[in-house]
Formats: C-alpha cells, sequence, structure tokens
C-alpha cells in the first residue's frame, strides 16, 4: 500500500527542521524592575559565594519561561498567531510570584544552570502556565505544552553545581505576559505581543 503524501505542514516543518535553527519563540513572566535588581544583586553574591566563573544574565534578560514554543530558522508567522490567539483566550488574574531559594540544574557537563525557585509560592503561577497551556491546546499548538513545568528564573550558567539552599524572598505581581523571540546565541529579545492579566 502507498504511503499517504506528505501534507503541506508537514513538507515546510521537514524543510525548517533541516536548516540551522537561528530563533527561538516562548511565552514568559518578566519581573517587575525593583524584583529584577534584587535577583541581578542575588545572582552576583552567589557568584562569589560559590566561586562561580559563568556570567550573571543581564538583568533584563531574567524572565520565567512559561512555555517554550520551539526553535526554528527564521520566525514562523503561523506559529506567532497561533500564540496570539491563545494568549488572548487566557482569563487569569494578576497574581504574586515569590522565589525562595536556589539550586542548580543538571545541564550540559560543565554548563549547570544555577536558578532561582519557589514552593508555595508560585502555587498561583503554576496555574496560569496551566491555564495558558489548556488554551495553546484550543489555538492548535498543543503540542509545546509540557507537563514537567518548574517555574524558575536562570541566574547564571556555571561548571559547578551548587546545592539547594534558601535565600531572602524575591516577589513580584505578575501584571502581564509577553510572546518573546529569542536570536539563538546572540543573546537578544524581542517582545512580539503583551497581554494584561485582570486586575
Amino acid at each position: 500500500m502507498d504511503k499517504p503524501a506528505a501534507t503541506t505542514a508537514q513538507l515546510s516543518f521537514e524543510a525548517m527542521a533541516s536548516k540551522k535553527t537561528t530563533d527561538r519563540l516562548f511565552f514568559a513572566l518578566f519581573p517587575e524592575q525593583e524584583a529584577a535588581a534584587r535577583i541581578s544583586t542575588l545572582a552576583q553574591s552567589l557568584r562569589g559565594e560559590h566561586r562561580l566563573h559563568g556570567q550573571a544574565l543581564r538583568e533584563d534578560r531574567l524572565h520565567v519561561t512559561l512555555h517554550h514554543l520551539g526553535d526554528y530558522a527564521g520566525v514562523p508567522q503561523d506559529v506567532v498567531a497561533q500564540a496570539g490567539v491563545a494568549a488572548a483566550r487566557l482569563a487569569v488574574a494578576a497574581f504574586e510570584a515569590s522565589f525562595d531559594h536556589v539550586s542548580s540544574f543538571s545541564g550540559r557537563p560543565g554548563n549547570c544552570p544555577l536558578v532561582l525557585r519557589g514552593d508555595q509560592g508560585l502555587v498561583p503561577l503554576l496555574a496560569m502556565q496551566r491555564e495558558l497551556g489548556e488554551s495553546m491546546k484550543i489555538a492548535g499548538i498543543g503540542r509545546w505544552v509540557k507537563s514537567d513545568f518548574i517555574p524558575h528564573v536562570t541566574l547564571l550558567y556555571d561548571a559547578r553545581s551548587v546545592a539547594m539552599q534558601p535565600v531572602e524572598p524575591i516577589a513580584w505581581t505578575a501584571r502581564e505576559f509577553v510572546l518573546v523571540h529569542s536570536e539563538l546565541g546572540q543573546t537578544r529579545h524581542h517582545v512580539l505581543g503583551r497581554w494584561p492579566l485582570r486586575a
């Protein structure tokens, strides 16, 4: 029996996959300015305390990734449009996100992310991320929804791993979320859309 012909979407995806990926899309929360400054100061303090050599992320790049929407060669406007539909459907109230400990994730050898995390202070963030995932499924981009979400803010990458330790809580009120286009390897982020959370 002959195999069914590949759809145009499949061919487009396969062609894109064969090219070098240069662009990433993701939904994110950015901390308010005061919280971002505190996170940046914490990262520098931890570098000294643990004798880390990795450079702390710039203050304007600190964020919580809600959903990764893929890596591409170029920016796929169909995915951007579907992401916009998903974001517009979300009806979630503004909430406080509070982070109170740090630890290293296991990463590539010699490149472990040191991250800021939380527990009970992130329950509303977890709920919002799940709601956004449901909206993504309805909008046709459910393939990017992951069930193993661990909310965190990456501080830096280093060869050394840091065990979990408590820190003075850092919190901010999440009033909006954004769709980000990241130029891979260029340390440049472009906000493609912003959606406010209900007051």
